[in-house]
């Protein structure tokens, strides 16, 4: 049974950028992640274990967001994107981190890198 999960949302704080000033105050980051999987044996069992944990998920994705600094989102997606492939029943997912108070001097409301990857 295709199906998707989806984390939207998921606030964390930051020191991710390529000025000084944003990896000495930080800022937020949000997360979307969809993940794409055969979902028939969870729906089956009623057992978490045999699904991908949502919640467990979110705090490995917090920890990599809140973890070692670097300088582009385009690189912290993949390092997100990596993460939710490591469950072997993901078979695609996609990731977007969003910037919203990105070093901009302009009005704008939000600034936004995507990655998808399929398991070949």
């Amino acid at each position: 049974m295709d199906g998707r999960i989806t984390l939207t949302g998921l606030r964390v704080r930051g020191r991710h950028g390529v000025f000084d000033f944003e990896r000495e105050q930080g800022q937020d980051f949000l997360i979307d992640v969809r993940l794409e999987l055969d979902l028939g044996p969870a729906a089956a069992s009623d057992d978490v274990a045999d699904t991908v944990h949502y919640g467990e998920l979110a705090g490995r994705l917090a920890a990599i967001v809140g973890g070692e600094p670097v300088n582009l989102i385009e690189t912290l997606a993949e390092r997100l994107l990596t993460a939710c492939l490591e469950d072997r029943r993901v078979a695609a997912a996609e990731v977007t981190v969003h910037k919203p108070q990105a070093p901009i001097p302009l009005e704008f409301a939000d600034v936004a890198v995507t990655l998808r990857r399929s398991r070949a």
